[in-house]
């Protein structure tokens, strides 16, 4: 199957304490395909995290439906959206989250034993992907050691180190300078393009969004 996500009809509100629900998401419909690395441009408070963690099953909505891997997701049991997650979703955050008792192979490593692989195995895909995204290094240097983006390559090793069909990347250069910057989003692009997975990247920086295959912008929660 091409598609690997699809979000139908998605909405989603919160209610503070004492007052009226807030509509985040109003019918949300959204397709991604292999090999597709597709921008989410939208302000601030617009609702993209929301959007983000739907579609990486760490949220329900309220109503529509959400398909990953043509697999109806909506609904399932959290032992099903967590074997889902597991297996077929990769994560990027701005602030890269990274384990910090833990060397840079070791937080590429864990998500692998996590979903069964050999320890062995483990090792040598973490090694191989930090040398792809170029700290090999760097591999046995815990978070606070390294620099901000090395941090985010290790971050993204990780996210990849599951072999995901799907990443998610929330402002994932939006902690660091305009050159790192460059650099995390050049080895991004290659590996989406040697892998074939799709990519939903969340993104102030319109520059690098209009170097993407579209852009798509949250605007009064629906997508334009």
């Amino acid at each position: 199957m091409n598609e690997v996500l699809r979000l139908a009809g998605v909405a989603r509100s919160y209610r503070r304490e004492g007052a009226e629900a807030v509509a985040v998401l109003r019918g949300v419909d959204l397709a991604l395909s292999r090999g597709e690395v597709v921008a989410l441009v939208a302000p601030s408070g617009a609702g993209k995290s929301t959007l983000l963690h739907i579609a990486g099953l760490l949220d329900t909505p309220d109503a529509g439906e959400v398909a990953i891997m043509g697999q109806p997701m909506t609904g399932a049991p959290d032992g099903a959206r967590t074997a889902m997650r597991r297996r077929a979703i990769g994560f990027v955050y701005q602030f890269h989250h990274l384990l910090p008792e833990f060397t840079a192979a070791e937080n590429a490593i864990l998500p692998q034993l996590a979903n069964g692989t050999p320890p062995a195995e483990a090792a040598a895909r973490a090694a191989a992907l930090l040398a792809r995204v170029g700290i090999s290094g760097r591999a046995d240097h815990r978070p606070a050691a390294l620099s901000g983006g090395e941090q985010q390559r290790a971050a993204f090793a990780r996210a990849l180190a599951n072999r995901p069909a799907l990443l998610l990347a929330d402002e994932p250069t939006g902690n660091l300078d305009p050159a790192t910057a460059e650099r995390v989003f050049a080895v991004l692009m290659e590996i989406v393009r040697e892998t074939g997975l799709a990519a939903l990247i969340a993104t102030h920086n319109l520059e690098l969004a209009a170097r993407m295959d579209r852009v798509l912008r949250l605007e009064g929660g629906r997508i334009t």
